[in-house]
């Protein structure tokens, strides 16, 4: 990819709306329940005790003011209505895999970026798809008419459009976003489009960087100098709309095999925590088995912000690549 030019290129990013509560609705209507998305409904907690967290949430739920991330009591006391659902992690499993593999059946180069969400290269298919935004469709209906859940396609010329253009509108869109129209179009935004961790989104917004547009009209140097040479300089292009990073279809060789996520709000509860986990052990689950290699144990690091925290160690009583036995594992040795 990196000898294409960035106007030859052609990325899809294709991402499941609200997935966990698109899942869980894919299977009800199945058994001939009510869809979840069109009523008051959220997934996470104990719907006998009416306790835990919520998780994710429908949009009328919204409307009634409930947030993902609140207390099941306190949404319940905006709502007194909605439908609480268990998260249900060999569903998610299940349905991410199903969507993956309508997705690679259109290009050979696909990255897993999370649990719900992938990189398509479209790069050389015009002769098999002239029209990308035609594309983009047919794999969206593809999803909806087979699996019975939506998803939002954007189209650009890196990563970073391609995943900006599909979350500009939702749900169930296909959205093209190329460089001067993408420029002009989230210059308002705020920097944390660009996923920033809260310290640093801290650190620009008290400088008087704000969105975007502050972001491109910034020195680099300034940026720099506030959030650290390597970041300053890729938040830098980012915000030119510049982005050389190809879609990998195998993740860079190494040694051990893991995964990280960095959040913009703090997690409070062990709800919030469990499909973040699993979202994770899918992607290093996914990794081994391509590399036909298998883990023995899970670590858990202590973070330096934490630096009593303990490092600890568990084994399995066999060697592994499967994403339950390792989430299994995982969720006990975190809780």
């Amino acid at each position: 990819n990196k000898t294409k030019k960035p106007a030859d290129r052609l990325i899809f990013h294709v991402d499941v709306n609200s997935a966990f509560l698109s899942w869980e609705s894919a299977r009800r209507m199945k058994e001939g329940l009510p869809d979840l998305r069109d009523i008051p409904a959220c997934i996470g907690g104990d719907p006998a005790k009416r306790t835990g967290i919520v998780v994710a949430k429908s949009i009328p739920a919204k409307k009634c003011g409930v947030q993902t991330g609140e207390p099941v009591a306190m949404a319940l006391r905006k709502c007194p209505n909605m439908v609480i659902v268990p998260s249900d992690f060999d569903l998610y499993v299940k349905c991410s895999r199903a969507f993956k593999k309508i997705c690679a059946s259109y290009t050979p180069v696909m990255e897993s970026f999370s649990i719900d969400e992938v990189f398509l290269d479209m790069t050389g298919t015009s002769l098999l798809y002239p029209d990308p935004i035609a594309a983009a469709h047919e794999i969206k209906d593809r999803i909806s008419d087979e699996l019975g859940f939506t998803v939002n396609v954007g189209i650009s010329t890196n990563k970073l459009l391609a995943k900006m253009a599909s979350d500009f509108e939702k749900p169930t869109k296909c959205i093209p976003c190329f460089q001067k129209k993408s420029l002009e179009d989230v210059a308002s935004s705020g920097t944390r489009a660009f996923v920033l961790g809260k310290a640093s989104e801290k650190e620009l917004t008290e400088a008087g960087i704000r969105t975007i547009g502050d972001l491109a009209h910034a020195w680099e140097t300034d940026i720099q100098t506030l959030i650290g040479n390597k970041n300053g300089h890729q938040l830098y292009q980012y915000a030119d709309g510049i982005d050389d990073s190809p879609v990998k279809a195998q993740p860079d060789e190494a040694k051990g095999f893991s995964a990280e996520t960095t959040f913009n709000e703090d997690i409070v509860s062990i709800e919030q925590v469990d499909p973040i986990l699993l979202a994770q052990c899918d992607i290093v689950a996914a990794r081994m088995r391509r590399k036909k290699e298998k883990m023995h144990s899970v670590h858990n690091l202590p973070h330096p912000r934490f630096p009593k925290t303990a490092h600890t160690r568990q084994n399995f009583q066999n060697a592994t690549d499967i994403t339950d036995e390792i989430y299994r594992l995982r969720q006990n040795s975190s809780s």
